[in-house]
């Protein structure tokens, strides 16, 4: 052994015993058979052994007395990685040569024959410390950490500005960036706690982070479900911060080291009422949900705004690094969908949505695999950015204030002049229910009943989600139309029989034939002569062309 060596073992065992005897001989790394573990020796009294020893040593690596394990590796990979895993190297491969559990852990270099550890244990255990030889659900080691690597990837920190503890090897991160095998006082042999994400953030620098609800809120784990990941030392959502949802080590969901591996899983062990106010769990029970059950790793962090492979996760409309609890007014996202990709209303792609209806238009607009119209209509539209153009001659006021300027049924706050979000009539129905379009009782995910059937007879509750802004006074007593309550009431037509709730696209409907929302249901309104028509004669008067329940309407039914 020579002098330096010498030195340190001085320094550890006679300089600094107290030191040494809280820093290893206490810790699960001591697999002297005075161990405190369970996985120690049967009698051997020595501690270092079984990691390092003064002769017999491998050349390459500092007094190791371990072979390396010689093995394959199954390396972590992910649509997002900007790294390049190799298989493990440096100090690494001397960390698997125990943690991959196919090494005898009495199988050292210095001994002839093989250390006997108590209880017939002879390889590393099944569970959190044998990571296998399948580290596709680890975080990746043994890549070169620079600071071209930082710029490629976008949120990470540069290399050259990460301090110490954390520390590269060669250039290259490794178990012992994280780790320190000679140390627990932090737990889990981590070289700094990761009490509020300490660690994590030495080296990750995730956009819009610093503000999100998944990093300042103090909500505590009140221990009435079953969240394993929820330390015990660290019961609020801030102090867990990166682990409430991520698993450094065993993964569930294996390209983004999700917890779990059904995505949703790691939203709704909080959004139970667990630990965040919002009961969403209960929400997906309904008869009509965006049902993030029936996909599983579907969603790619990586994805274009446009979906193209249709399917609903909670990831798809809210990104979990940028939630927050900020309020906004229609169109503008809220904070619950702040940072959310979307398309914007001329079909663009934006890596971040500034309005509701960007991030709605996803899937509900260009997307291939979009859902089908609710309604047989004289105009067939299914792409809601095209239904909600603003040079449309008729639309609900999504994405701009309505065209009409007369619309005395409206109730206050509302006006001519006001917009609103997609989710004030897409939402979940109930009193007290969170908001958005999570599930609800009635078909479309609408949050008050809307009856469209011929022949519904006309109460408050029939059509609620239409009287929630217009008055039920002012419309049966037809301050805005003479004939509502004719058609209404007299006749059991309901409002979806003449009104398209969306909107009509400029490329296929008119001003004339197509204002306030006229766009017939083709399965109640037949043709009569040149087929069904509407006509806007101006100034709050027009005429129907067509046939509704076998009578006839023409000029004679002008208002």
């Amino acid at each position: 052994m020579t002098k330096k060596i010498w030195h340190l073992f001085i320094f550890l065992f006679v300089i600094s015993p107290s030191l040494y005897s809280q820093s290893l001989v206490n810790s699960l790394h001591n697999l002297s058979s005075s161990g405190p573990g369970s996985i120690r020796a049967a009698s051997e009294q020595e501690v270092c052994i079984f990691c390092h020893t003064p002769h017999s040593a491998k050349p390459d690596s500092p007094l190791w007395n371990k072979n390396d394990p010689g093995v394959f590796y199954n390396l972590y990979t992910s649509s997002t990685i900007q790294a390049a895993p190799n298989q493990p190297t440096n100090s690494s491969i001397l960390c698997l040569s125990c943690h991959d559990g196919t090494i005898a852990l009495g199988n050292v270099l210095s001994r002839a024959s093989d250390i006997d550890f108590s209880g017939g244990i002879t390889m590393m255990p099944p569970g959190g410390s044998n990571l296998s030889t399948d580290l596709s659900d680890d975080h990746p080691v043994s890549f070169q950490y620079n600071s071209a690597l930082a710029a490629a990837d976008g949120q990470l920190i540069d290399p050259t500005l990460i301090s110490p503890p954390v520390s590269m090897q060669n250039g290259s991160l490794e178990c012992t960036s994280c780790h320190d095998p000679h140390s627990d006082i932090f737990g889990n042999f981590l070289v700094l706690s990761n009490q509020f994400s300490e660690l994590c953030y030495k080296c990750h620098d995730r956009n819009y982070w610093s503000s999100s609800s998944h990093n300042t809120s103090t909500a505590i784990w009140n221990g009435s479900g079953n969240n394993p990941w929820f330390h015990t030392e660290y019961t609020r959502v801030d102090e867990n911060a990166c682990e409430n949802c991520h698993n450094p080590h065993g993964a569930g969901g294996k390209p983004v080291l999700l917890n779990y591996i059904a995505e949703e899983n790691n939203c709704l062990v909080c959004h139970n009422s667990n630990v965040a106010a919002t009961d969403i769990s209960s929400q997906l029970t309904k008869t009509y949900t965006h049902n993030v059950y029936d996909y599983n790793m579907t969603h790619l962090p990586s994805e274009n705004p446009l979906v193209t492979s249709m399917h609903v996760e909670c990831e798809d409309c809210h990104n979990p690094h940028a939630a927050n609890s900020s309020t906004a007014s229609a169109p503008a996202v809220s904070g619950s969908i702040f940072g959310a990709k979307g398309v914007d209303i001329s079909g663009g792609e934006l890596n971040q949505a500034l309005n509701q209806y960007e991030v709605c238009f996803r899937c509900h607009a260009d997307s291939p695999g979009k859902p089908g119209s609710a309604t047989v209509r004289v105009i067939e539209q299914n792409n809601t950015r095209l239904e909600f153009d603003p040079l449309n001659p008729s639309y609900h006021p999504i994405a701009a204030p309505g065209k009409n300027t007369d619309s005395p049924s409206l109730i206050l706050p509302y006006s001519e002049s006001s917009m609103i979000y997609c989710s004030d009539c897409h939402a979940s129905d109930g009193a007290g229910s969170p908001a958005g379009p999570h599930g609800s009782s009635y078909p479309h995910i609408l949050k008050l009943r809307y009856e469209t059937a011929d022949e519904t007879v006309e109460t408050p509750d029939t059509y609620a989600l239409c009287y929630s802004c217009h008055s039920r006074t002012s419309i049966l007593t037809n301050e805005s139309f003479p004939y509502h309550y004719t058609h209404i009431v007299e006749e059991n037509a309901p409002c979806n029989t003449c009104h398209d709730p969306h909107g009509i696209n400029n490329a296929q409907g008119t001003a004339t034939n197509n204002s306030h929302l006229i766009n017939f249901d083709a399965s109640i309104v037949t043709a009569s002569g040149s087929g069904i028509r509407f006509v806007d004669t101006g100034d709050n008067h027009g005429y129907c062309m067509l046939k509704c329940h076998l009578r006839g309407h023409g000029v004679g039914m002008s208002y």
